[in-house]
């Protein structure tokens, strides 16, 4: 499933170009969706099956993962909000930290 990771990357590499152009909410979208890449490369890599949307997701995580439940269910919360209002420069830092991390623990087990 190295494919999801790949999927990742590349929600990583169109943030990264978003920071730098000051396009806070493209980049914390696009990070927020490479950790749920990222959430269902742990998941399956733990149970073998991938979740089918975000509550599933939140539910395997807060049940098998919750020390990563933890860390991405408030970034949810600020990934919908980029739907809406405008959000600002921590904003992204703040979710491209945890997707830094998430991506770098992921690939210790790839």
């Amino acid at each position: 499933m190295i494919e999801i990771l790949e999927n990742a990357d590349d929600f990583i590499e169109i943030a990264e170009h978003s920071m730098k152009k000051e396009k806070w909410n493209v980049a914390v979208a696009n990070y927020f969706r490479a950790i749920a890449n990222v959430c269902d490369y742990l998941i399956y890599e733990k149970m073998s099956l991938l979740p089918k949307n975000h509550n599933e997701r939140f539910d395997i995580l807060k049940k098998q993962l919750n020390q990563i439940y933890t860390k991405v269910f408030d970034l949810f919360i600020l990934y919908r909000e980029s739907y809406n209002l405008k959000l600002t420069m921590e904003d992204a830092l703040k979710v491209q930290k945890t997707c830094d991390e998430l991506r770098r623990s992921a690939q210790n087990k790839s």
